[in-house]
């Protein structure tokens, strides 16, 4: 696969995914936010890749959007439409991160604003460097502060009075406060950052494939679940599939054994 606006390099099983426009700090163009869908959507028939870490080139993780694109429709008959099939361009993005199957670990240098923020949000876990900077910058601009899924994403990780108050204001979360506040899960010198992300992949490589895949996927299911009950209904389901699988019988077989198990994601 090849992109002009992302760079794709492959560890083994593990695929790290930069932000490539780092002349333009690495801003959300409408062609970005295309690439981004398209990568992440393809991420399904891809089960090789089993784990994701998203980057970004350069001095920044993400400017946000690119102000000097057609991200904003002309004004005219038809804006709305237009403005509208934009809108669902970009807030795609985060529908497919969430739907792909690979865990998204993202690493955070430097400023991630407006929609920088909502790809580090839409990520399954996040670390950051000393200098990273994130804030909801929609509302700097005279939009709303709930933007491609941080009214959704920002309170269920960080509570809802910690959430209203960066999406009210626009106010910028520093590395420290993300930490305290649970947002990031560590913060590591920038130079060390894709050394630990990729330590966090190596561990989820040594789980089963398709319970990597299923745990998340019952992750997401979950944090909407009406209750105790249904959650458990998703998990005992889990399970029952996951129990039928021979990277069960391997596992069971190597712990018993006492060597690491050699999973064939069958």
């Amino acid at each position: 696969m090849s992109y002009a606006t992302l760079k794709l390099d492959r560890r083994d099983a593990v695929e790290i995914l930069s932000l490539n426009r780092p002349q333009a700090l690495n801003a959300l163009s409408p062609q970005m936010a295309e690439e981004l869908s398209d990568y992440f959507a393809g991420l399904k028939s891809r089960l090789d890749v089993r784990v994701v870490v998203l980057r970004g080139e350069g001095r920044l993780f993400c400017a946000g959007a690119d102000l000097g694109t057609d991200a904003f429709a002309e004004s005219g008959a038809g804006r709305a439409q237009r403005q509208m099939a934009m809108q669902k361009l970009y807030s795609g993005v985060v529908r497919a991160m969430r739907a792909c199957p690979q865990p998204i670990v993202a690493l955070i240098h430097g400023a991630a604003c407006g929609g920088g923020f909502s790809l580090a949000l839409a990520a399954d876990v996040r670390y950051a460097a000393p200098n990273a900077r994130m804030n909801a910058a929609y509302i700097k601009v005279g939009l709303g502060g709930c933007d491609m899924g941080a009214g959704y994403l920002l309170p269920r990780l960080v509570g809802l009075s910690n959430a209203s108050e960066f999406l009210l204001t626009g106010r910028f979360i520093d590395a420290e406060r993300a930490l305290r506040m649970g947002l990031v899960s560590e913060i590591a010198p920038e130079d060390e950052l894709l050394d630990l992300g990729l330590k966090l992949a190596a561990d989820m490589l040594k789980t089963a494939p398709m319970g990597l895949r299923l745990t998340k996927e019952t992750l997401n299911a979950e944090i909407d679940a009406p209750g105790l009950d249904a959650a458990l209904t998703l998990e005992d389901r889990q399970q029952v599939i996951l129990l039928e699988t021979a990277d069960h019988r391997e596992a069971v077989t190597a712990f018993l054994e006492k060597r690491a198990p050699l999973y064939k994601d069958a």
